[in-house]
């Protein structure tokens, strides 16, 4: 059985007139209106037991406020902890120095490189 009233018959469409129509529109309007008013007065009176779609929360509850104090030891807590994991991946290896070359080797990579140049130029115009 059907909640709503049809407006077709075994896929037929039983409405001939554009005023058919329009008063099935109507009942239907009127119809999701009274629905619509149920669930608002639904919340109205479950609403104010509940805060800010939080669930249980009630109004006048205060949440517990940290200090800044304990921010800060519970920062220094984490900070230690992924210093002690990352300890452990790396091995307790200390920072890798970087790599420097000599001015002598870049003058040297430098000289090589003008010569493929060189070379590559005196093949084009030959």
């Amino acid at each position: 059985m059907a909640l709503i009233e049809s407006p077709f018959e075994e896929g037929v469409l039983n409405m001939t007139k554009m005023g058919n129509v329009v008063q099935f529109l109507k009942q239907e309007h009127a119809r999701l209106s009274k629905q619509i008013e149920g669930v608002s007065a639904a919340l109205a009176a479950f609403g104010e037991s509940y805060t800010n779609g939080r669930g249980a929360q009630k109004v006048g509850v205060r949440r517990r406020k940290m200090s800044a104090a304990g921010r800060a030891r519970i920062a220094a807590a984490q900070r230690a902890r992924w210093a002690k994991a990352k300890a452990e991946t790396l091995g307790d290896s200390p920072a890798r120095k970087k790599r420097t070359m000599s001015a002598a080797g870049r003058k040297k990579i430098a000289a090589a490189q003008r010569a493929r140049w060189a070379k590559l130029k005196a093949a084009k115009k030959a």
